[in-house]
């Protein structure tokens, strides 16, 4: 199944992204409802790679 990772990864991003916004997750670094945007930094990042390592298989 091609891209399932990258949906997956897309889902549960923008799922913790939408938690973040309604009561912060209390990690390091996410600790006020204003972080959200670096969820979307790593989502882009982990999406990036999961797009690349499916390139090279």
């Amino acid at each position: 199944m091609k891209g399932g990772m990258t949906k997956i990864l897309s889902l549960a991003i923008a799922g913790l992204m939408v938690i973040q916004l309604i009561k912060p997750i209390g990690v390091p670094g996410l600790r006020r409802r204003r972080d959200f945007w670096k969820m979307a930094v790593i989502a882009l990042a982990a999406i990036s790679l999961a797009a690349l390592a499916g390139h090279f298989e």
